[in-house]
């Protein structure tokens, strides 16, 4: 499923507020605990970052170039 930024900080709001019920457009979702809307968070933030990364706008893991050199070269 995509998420978007908006999504993510509503679920934040709610966290700092301390509340379960998160409203986001014409939806309201009401989580059982904090813990359930923490887990929440981290999911979209990781597909968050997997949209990002698969389009392009997070560049991945970085290339690493070693050189060896033995005698005489």
């Amino acid at each position: 499923m995509a998420y978007t930024q908006a999504q993510l900080d509503a679920l934040e709001a709610a966290l700092a507020k301390g509340e379960k019920r998160v409203t986001f457009g014409d939806k309201t979702v009401e989580y059982r605990s904090i813990d359930e809307l923490m887990k929440a968070i981290e999911a979209v933030k990781r597909d968050l970052f997997e949209q990002a990364t698969a389009t392009g706008l997070w560049p991945g893991a970085p290339r690493q170039i070693r050189v060896t050199t033995g005698k005489g070269f």
